[in-house]
């Protein structure tokens, strides 16, 4: 009677250790699209930290599945890889919802800096109209060159909007500001020396 009660909990033992002898193949592609998932709303540009701890995650998952691969099948237990499915897609829900957050903020923050570039240039342009010409007709011509290439710069602004790449839009915008202020100091000090207009402080 012990001999038969030993081999029924040694078959119970075996159908345990064959349950988690197989690997967790729909939990690990849920793992792998949720990873997919989290890049296309951005989290790797707006939630960088988490986006690479969610590829830590699935890294140790590939690991401690071919781990347990190469183990003899009754020795295999994908318990863990299981539970680092399970982690990573929670993780991946979780960083999708921030970084859908925190790329609409960068993309109010772009159109802002978009509007002060755009304001700044139409500033500087209209100072160049009143830019004294006299002997310093080649340097007023290359000012307003100047002022045509931040014209210019700003479609590119226009340009990482349209592809969504905020950052990219707010540094540029950022560099067009401080292009236009550098420019309209230049003719302010012209028009001061000749005493039609006196520099102004920003």
């Amino acid at each position: 009677m012990l001999r038969i009660a030993s081999l029924v909990y040694l078959t119970l033992a075996l159908i345990v250790m064959a349950g988690c002898a197989e690997p967790p193949t729909q939990q690990i592609q849920e793992a792998e699209k949720a990873l997919k998932d989290a890049q296309e709303t951005g989290a790797a540009t707006y939630s960088p930290d988490e986006y690479a701890k969610l590829e830590g995650t699935l890294a140790a998952l590939r690991k401690e599945v071919t781990d347990q691969d190469e183990k003899f099948t009754l020795f295999r237990d994908y318990g863990k890889a299981q539970q680092l499915s399970a982690s990573a897609k929670a993780d991946s829900d979780r960083i999708k919802t921030a970084a859908v957050l925190k790329k609409e903020e960068a993309k109010a923050a772009a159109l802002q800096a978009q509007q002060v570039a755009e304001e700044a240039v139409k500033a500087t342009q209209d100072l160049v109209a009143k830019a004294p010409v006299g002997k310093d007709r080649a340097a007023v011509e290359s000012i307003r060159n100047d002022v045509e290439g931040l014209k210019s710069l700003l479609k590119q602004v226009q340009a990482s909007i349209d592809k969504e790449d905020y950052p990219a839009a707010q540094t540029q915008a950022k560099a067009i500001h401080d292009m236009s202020q550098g420019v309209s100091t230049e003719i302010q000090s012209a028009l001061a020396k000749v005493g039609k207009g006196k520099p102004v402080k920003r």
